[in-house]
């Protein structure tokens, strides 16, 4: 048998990929920068060999796979290359990988991870499920009928897989990095439609998406009458969200989940639509949905005295907007706090009123500096040019976090996908200590 090397094994991705080959029974190993990454705490919890970049990691008989951020240039696929072993890029090697299963892939420019451990959770209840979420988050079972996987849009990376079922959540302009605009988003997604095997379900509530064309039938699910599978009566307590689903006009049956926001109640339809397509017991999807407890990264909550800190990957305006209304729902009464560490300059100088507008729903904003991606370090711009387009902002830092403690019934929302993680571990320790 051979070794699957995963080149960048901290990936998100690609540390879900290795989980998933490990349970499978296969023999996986990695390399990474050194630097830890929350990733590598369920790699760790396998038993998964994580080792430092080094040419002398790669040995004969290995199969490579390397993460997208890393050149053939880099000194471990040159070895292996020298060896004359497979290296194959992640999205080639999942595109394969998933021919073996009813494939469901997840994707869309906001929800995807949301959407895919949910989904992954609720089939999983009816049959074998292996999947793959952007949290990082993976799971093989040797006798899977299901694979369920996100797809990302980024560099057309998801044109690599041809799966059975796309549920695509909405599309959104975001990455100014590659895309040049909405259209050209467009064009991707609407490439990907093309390659899919069975059916698409598809946010009829999308402008964009109800304009996608497909070799296989379009699902439709929203708020909006038009659906072929419509929420009505969405009612919120303290247990979460309860609404009523109707298919083509015909009431079929009331499901609640603990959770809140609009866009809540939008993936769980997802979730819905694709199962009633799949014919799986309506009980089981039910009492599924009522026992997800989230992914990693998305409205994580924690109390610490009588606040509220939620950790959450949120770093578009569109996702900040969804926080901020499922802070509200949650917490009706209770000051919102936002705390929010841009990622990339491009993508804060493209957004930057758009940031601005949506942060100023929060009932006090703090800014973090601008997060650099390995692609642009630096900026023309800096997180000062942000503050000033939102009345009462301040700039908040990792090493002095106390001004948080101001807001003693507050809801923090610390809002990112860079590391914002640290200036709330910061703050907790000044807190508890």
């Amino acid at each position: 048998m051979t070794v699957y090397h995963f080149v960048g094994i901290k990936g998100s991705g690609m540390s879900a990929l290795a989980q998933i080959l490990h349970d499978m029974g296969y023999k996986v190993q990695g390399s990474d920068y050194e630097k830890r990454f929350f990733t590598q705490v369920a790699l760790e919890k396998a038993g998964i060999k994580i080792l430092p970049f080094s040419k002398e990691n790669i040995q004969p008989g290995m199969t490579v796979i390397a993460g997208n951020a890393f050149p053939d240039s880099h000194d471990e696929i040159v070895r292996a290359l020298e060896l004359g072993l497979p290296v194959i890029r992640y999205p080639r090697f999942l595109g394969d990988f998933i021919k073996k299963f009813v494939s469901v892939a997840v994707t869309g420019a906001h929800g995807k991870t949301s959407t895919t451990g949910l989904m992954a959770h609720v089939i999983s209840g009816a049959e074998p499920t292996s999947y793959l979420i952007g949290d990082g988050t993976g799971k093989g079972q040797v006798d899977s009928k299901y694979f369920v996987f996100e797809a990302c849009e980024y560099r057309r990376h998801f044109l690599s897989y041809q799966p059975d079922y796309a549920i695509m959540t909405n599309i959104d302009f975001d990455h100014p990095d590659y895309f040049a605009n909405l259209e050209d988003v467009f064009s991707a997604f609407q490439e990907m439609a093309l390659q899919v095997e069975k059916g698409i379900i598809a946010c009829g509530d999308d402008e964009q998406l109800q304009k996608i064309q497909a070799k296989v039938p379009v699902i439709f699910y929203g708020l909006n009458e038009e659906n072929d599978f419509q929420a009505k009566n969405i009612v919120t307590s303290e247990l979460g969200t309860t609404f009523d689903v109707h298919v083509r006009n015909n009431y079929y049956e009331t499901f609640t989940i603990p959770m809140f926001g609009r866009h809540t109640v939008l993936n769980a339809l997802a979730v819905i639509a694709l199962c009633h397509y799949e014919g799986i017991d309506v009980e089981i999807i039910k009492e599924r949905l009522l026992t997800f407890n989230g992914v990693k990264r998305r409205f994580s909550e924690k109390k610490v005295d009588n606040q509220i800190l939620i950790d959450d990957y949120a770093h578009h305006p569109t996702e900040i907007r969804a926080t901020i209304d499922s802070a509200r729902q949650k917490y009706p009464g209770r000051e919102v706090v936002a705390v929010f560490q841009p990622h990339t300059f491009s993508r804060t100088q493209k957004f930057l009123d758009d940031f601005a507008e949506v942060l100023a729903e929060a009932d006090k904003v703090y800014l973090c500096e601008i997060f650099g991606s390995a692609r642009e370090l630096n900026g023309k711009l800096s997180v000062k040019d942000l503050c000033e387009k939102i009345n009462g902002a301040e700039i908040i830092q990792e090493d002095d976090p106390s001004v948080l403690k101001n807001h003693s019934d507050g809801v923090l929302l610390f809002m990112g996908a860079g590391d914002i993680q640290k200036v709330q571990a910061a703050y907790e320790n000044l807190i508890t200590n």
